[in-house]
This record gives structure tokens, C-alpha cells and sequence, in this order.
């Protein structure tokens, strides 16, 4: 025999019932209200680069692959400098901040920048592949707590971290929000080769500022010198894994699979990231001058420089007093300061202008 619930006890079931969706809809509800509307004239994607090959038995029948793809947003009174947003893992680092706070998509979009999200070949929506290609889990969740500097072991925060750390619903977005990335320098070429036919075209704008992280500055510097334009106007990377040298300065590329560089290029290709009008590697809280990449970034910045270019290296938490920012500081708490430095260049750099319309020419 069991008791039938009084209209009281069915009314804290219900309430009960209800409190679970709605706490998940409070971890996903950005804490933040936005003070200017987002405009846009349009918003598209399309693929780019890549080739088409055919069956090896019935050539009639053929793959389109190897491409990159581009989601666009154009705002209704656009600026000149449209900003190319290239992740290392996804786009949602670049979509939303850790929270689920207004991520640097948008902020650039009320900014008024045109903003492009970049897959390369064989990443995320680009993943057709001209050949096989392998996946198998390899568990690294708790791996990526240490790469993405939230602390030096998995965890134990830094006691200053920019990350939401009792948000259990932020580190599952953090780790799950993820494409496979082919670390390979194999693939940066494959990718490098699709992003500078995108950056000649046009169609990602004539002056372009590459928006980079971690692996995809590599990527970036490897697109410039690709490129056969002066489209290309600037490339800023947090926290770049990965950089180009030129020959003759006693820099040897990396061994085996050479992830993460150095990549060596004649001096003549290097050259082109000094004509770049500028270049910004930015670097998290607690990283010291014995992390390589921080360390290679110095000398590649060195050496740009040395041929007549403008690159320059920051340490966020040492120059700029940004404690607690991790390896992917514009999806930090603070990343409206991390907007603001690059406001700054932008700024610095003649990269603000707007486009004439037809009543201003």
C-alpha cells in the first residue's frame, strides 16, 4: 500500500523537478548585458583551397577535400581591418568566454570588425581529407589543466587563475568543446597552403589581422609567408606554440613529426613577416623565461625585427599586471582587458579605419 501525495508535497516535486534545468540554464547564462547592439549586413560561410581528386578504380567519381572553411560575419558599417579568428582546438574559445560570457566574436563584432572563423584542412567543418586519416581517444583532459596553464597540476589551481574554477559546466565546455588537430608539420603546410589561397582571394578582406592560439600561430606565420598579397597586415597569438626562423642562424627545425616548429624557411620567405606592419605574441600569468615557446618567441620577435619588422612579445601577467590568465586569455574572466590591449593595437597600428561608403566617395 503506498500513500498518494497531498497537493503541498506534489508542488515541491514539481519545484524540485524544475530547479535542475534551471540551475544548468543559470552555469549558461552569461553574467554580463551587453551596452550596444550587434548589426550585421550578412553572415555566410564557404570552403576555400583544397583539391579534388578521383577514385582510383572509377575516375568518374571524384572527393573534394582538403580544404579550409570560413564562417563570416560582416557588420552593417564595417571597418577596413577584418579580424581572422583561428583557433587551435575550436571556435568556441573564440565564441564565448569560459562562463559562457560574450566571447571575442562578438565583442569585435559590436566593435564593428568583420569577423571570420577559420577551420583549416581537415579540422572541425573542413574535415573532408584527401586521405586517410586516424582517430583514437588518447584521454587528455586532465593533460590539457596543465597546457592551458590553469595551474601547474591537474587540480590545483593557480590561486589567481581567470577561470571559474567551482564551475564544473565551465571545464566541461573547456574540455569537450574540441576538434582533433593533425600536430603535424605535414599538416601545418596543408593548412598553411589553404589559408594563404583564402588570404589572396580577397574574400576574407584586404586587410587582414590573423587572431591566433597556441598552435595556430604557427600557422598564421607560416600563412604570411605564403601569401602572395600584402592582404595580410598583422598576426596576434596568445600564447603561440610554435615559430619560423630563417636559414643561417644556427636555429635546426624540430625533430620527428616537428608539431609545434621550429620550422626554418630561406631568409627571402622569411623576410615577408618583417614587411608585416605588426606582430604581437602575448603570453599568460606564470609562464618564465624557461617555457620554450615564451623563449622562442623572443627570438623570433628578435629576429623579425632585425630585418625592419615590428614584432614585439608580452607577458600579461609581468608587463601588463593581468594575474591569472591562462593559455587562452580571451575566454578568461578578464578578457574585456584582454580586448582592450588589442583595441590597443589596432589602434597603434593605423587598423581602425571604416570603409567609404558610396555616399562618402
Amino acid at each position: 500500500m503506498f500513500a498518494i501525495p497531498s497537493s503541498r508535497s506534489l508542488l515541491g516535486l514539481l519545484l524540485a523537478s524544475l530547479a535542475i534545468p534551471a540551475a544548468a540554464a543559470e552555469n549558461d547564462r552569461a553574467p554580463w548585458r551587453p551596452d550596444k547592439p550587434i548589426l550585421l549586413r550578412q553572415s555566410g560561410g564557404f570552403t576555400i583551397g583544397g583539391k579534388v581528386i578521383q577514385h582510383p578504380v572509377n575516375p568518374n567519381m571524384t572527393l573534394s577535400c582538403d580544404h579550409g572553411y570560413v564562417e563570416y560575419f560582416h557588420p552593417w558599417r564595417p571597418r577596413k581591418t577584418s579580424i581572422v579568428m583561428w583557433h587551435s582546438s575550436s571556435t568556441q574559445t573564440f565564441q564565448n568566454r569560459w562562463d559562457g560570457g560574450e566571447g571575442f566574436k562578438d565583442m569585435f563584432l559590436r566593435r564593428e570588425y568583420p569577423v571570420y572563423l577559420w577551420d583549416g584542412p581537415r579540422v572541425g567543418r573542413a574535415n573532408w581529407a584527401c586521405n586517410v586519416t586516424y582517430y583514437a581517444p588518447d584521454y587528455r583532459d586532465q593533460s590539457n589543466f596543465v597546457a592551458w596553464n590553469f595551474g601547474p597540476r591537474y587540480g590545483e589551481w593557480w590561486p589567481d587563475v581567470r577561470f571559474p574554477t567551482e564551475n564544473e559546466y565551465a571545464w566541461q565546455q573547456a574540455t569537450s568543446s574540441r576538434y582533433q588537430e593533425f600536430d603535424s608539420e605535414a599538416s601545418v603546410n596543408l593548412e598553411t597552403d589553404a589559408a594563404a589561397i583564402a588570404a589572396d582571394s580577397g574574400k576574407l578582406g584586404t586587410d587582414i589581422v590573423y587572431l591566433g592560439n597556441s598552435a595556430s600561430g604557427l600557422r598564421a606565420q607560416m600563412t604570411a609567408i605564403k601569401s602572395n598579397t600584402t592582404n595580410i597586415k598583422g598576426i596576434v597569438c596568445y600564447e603561440s606554440y610554435g615559430y619560423v626562423f630563417p636559414e643561417g642562424h644556427g636555429i635546426e627545425p624540430g625533430p620527428g613529426l616537428n608539431a609545434f616548429g621550429p620550422i626554418v624557411v630561406p631568409l627571402e620567405q622569411f623576410k615577408k613577416l618583417a614587411r608585416l606592419p605588426a606582430i604581437q605574441f602575448l603570453f599568460g600569468d606564470h609562464r618564465d623565461e624557461s617555457f620554450s615557446f615564451l623563449n622562442q618567441s623572443r627570438q623570433a620577435a628578435a629576429l623579425i625585427n632585425k630585418y625592419g619588422g615590428n614584432a614585439e612579445v608580452i607577458h600579461l601577467g609581468k608587463d601588463k599586471g593581468l594575474k591569472g590568465t591562462t593559455h587562452i586569455a580571451f575566454a578568461d574572466l578578464h578578457n574585456k582587458k584582454i580586448a582592450g590591449l588589442l583595441d590597443e593595437f589596432l589602434e597603434d597600428n593605423g587598423l581602425t579605419d571604416y570603409e567609404k561608403n558610396d555616399e562618402e566617395e
